[in-house]
């Protein structure tokens, strides 16, 4: 049959032209699950392009038009956060230039790039045969039906179901259906909650010194060790205390050291970080009024994004950072800055320590050589890119080597593993690979250690699990109630159902400066700045 032959379409008093691959990669991708199609105003610009126009000018000034609205609303379409948002990330304009290509890299999907492709080869070979035009209005048409809601009475009663199967996740009243006014409700409560929590430190009281030790490393999450097949590890594995489900809050180095320092009271916005809070929210005030004085080491400078300041100014940290001058480079920083080795840094750390004659000291150590766009310094000086299993395997083996040494010198401490956040290694829908504006699950979701160093017997048969939702506050609560039974005369034997048992549980609530993520009935919502609707966060792409 020849092209002439084929009945004419219902649509041809209007063709697309070009504008019909817009609109079938949309339909493509929407189906594949790789688009979130607003479908309302996407049929109202499939409308206005279908308008006959007769003037040319007319047509030429539509299209001049409809090239940044067709843009700007595929972006929309995107599970892409607001464009702004991508160029709001601390420090963005001090990435190096090998990083800027690296997550340029990142943005190019090569199994949509194939899709793509595929798809334009089949316009131009279709295009003699048939109206794509009409495919086009077809698909969009299609997608409109699949988007249709459910009839309202339906959606009651499914959500009645939900109430009667109770839906309490042990016990909990059911919770009241995902809408706008209930979600903000249930926030509103949460943070009303948590304004009243705080923990109660004891007195300063005699008894065996020891050390508080914080080893606070960045892009570390329980979903990156998965991801490099670390979860098994030498560090972890020799805790005595492990939280399986630790909410970090955030998805930032600075808001999350400050959410560290303020772990004695509960759990506050984003916004409220930075305004003053009393000292007894002050997790390393309160170790300083038990008699521990304060120290700051970092296997980086503490420049970028102010960090060294946050750290004094929100968190309350009166500390001089050590001088790692001396140390030899390591790694270069995503912002070309030199970073020294952890086991390094915390080895001469740990020398000076021996050489003080301070009873008790409590350390606050960070980390950076996990972070995403690092590379590793080679022999010959120059600086290559590094995996990141490589550099976990290097600073989970460092840390690890660090608890030995304290073991061996005879030294008691506590030991607290608190990453900052993730490295979001595999990235999801919302986000390419190492991107963290949006806190999601996977990103806040973080382990965290506890050992005791010559403090009684370990926990046999190895760590102890803390499976309930937990963040900063059962940290500040359980060094509370290990100084408690240091003090006690004489020492009591270490009874860990006791230590653990009714530790805080919080909730999951994270924010950044331009993203909430709750965990409601068992599902993370988004909320984005400048929006007042939730929406729920798109499963995992894998």
């Amino acid at each position: 049959m020849s092209p002439q032959a084929l009945p004419a379409s219902p649509f041809a008093w209007a063709d697309l032209r070009g504008w019909n691959l817009y609109f079938l990669s949309k339909v493509v991708l929407a189906w594949m699950g790789a688009l979130d199609l607003k479908i309302l105003p996407n049929l109202l610009f499939l409308g206005a392009l279908l308008v006959p126009l007769r003037w040319r000018w007319a047509r030429i000034a539509r299209t001049v038009v409809a090239v940044p609205v067709g843009v700007a609303l595929y972006y929309h379409d995107t599970w892409w956060p607001p464009f702004q948002r991508l160029l709001a990330q601390p420090g963005v304009l001090d990435f190096s230039a090998d990083y800027w290509l690296e997550l340029a890299q990142r943005f190019i999907n090569w199994q949509m790039v194939a899709v793509l492709a595929l798809l334009l080869v089949g316009y131009y070979l279709l295009k003699p045969w048939l109206r794509i035009t009409t495919l086009s209005v077809l698909g969009m048409l299609g997608m409109a039906v699949v988007a249709l809601p459910l009839p309202a009475d339906l959606v009651a009663r499914q959500g009645q179901a939900v109430a009667a199967t109770g839906n309490t996740g042990g016990g909990r009243a059911p919770l009241a259906p995902a809408s706008n006014d209930n979600l903000n409700a249930w926030l509103a409560s949460f943070y009303q909650q948590q304004s009243s929590l705080k923990t109660a430190f004891p007195a300063p009281a005699s008894g065996a010194p020891f050390d508080v030790i914080i080893l606070n490393i960045c892009s570390l999450a329980w979903s990156d060790l998965d991801e490099v097949g670390l979860r098994q590890n030498n560090l972890l594995d020799r805790m005595d205390v492990v939280f399986d489900d630790f909410n970090s809050a955030t998805a930032y180095s600075g808001p999350a050291a400050i959410r560290l320092l303020r772990a004695s009271c509960g759990q506050t916005s984003h916004t409220a970080l930075f305004d003053p809070v009393p000292a007894e929210c002050q997790l390393f005030s309160n170790l300083q009024r038990l008699g521990f004085q304060s120290e700051l080491a970092m296997n980086h400078d503490g420049h970028f994004d102010d960090f060294i300041g946050e750290l004094s100014k929100y968190g309350g940290l009166q500390a001089k950072p050590m001088d790692i001058n001396p140390l030899p480079r390591a790694l270069v920083a995503f912002d070309k800055s030199p970073l020294r080795r952890d086991g390094d840094v915390l080895n001469s750390w740990f020398k000076q320590r021996q050489a003080e004659s301070t009873q008790q000291v409590a350390l606050f150590y960070n980390t950076i050589s996990l972070h995403d766009g690092n590379r590793i310094v080679g022999a010959d000086g120059r600086a290559n890119a590094a995996d990141y299993k490589a550099r976990a395997q290097m600073v989970l083996g460092d840390m690890a080597g660090f608890v030995d040494a304290v073991e061996k010198s005879g030294r008691r401490a506590m030991i607290v593993v608190v990453p900052e956040h993730g490295a979001a290694l595999h990235g999801d829908r919302m986000q390419i690979p190492g991107m963290r504006e949006i806190p999601s699950p996977s990103i806040t979701h973080v382990p965290v250690g506890v050992k005791l160093v010559g403090m009684g017997a370990p926990a046999a048969g190895g760590p102890r699990h803390i499976p309930e939702p937990s963040s900063y506050l059962a940290i500040s609560e359980l060094v509370a109630r290990v100084y408690a039974l240091n003090a006690q005369s004489p020492p009591a034997d270490r009874d860990w159902d006791s230590l653990l048992k009714g530790l805080p549980r919080t909730p999951s609530v994270s924010e950044n400066e331009g993203a909430k993520v709750i965990d409601y009935d068992g599902k993370p919502w988004l909320q984005l700045q400048g929006s007042q609707a939730w929406s729920p966060y798109p499963e995992d792409k894998r």
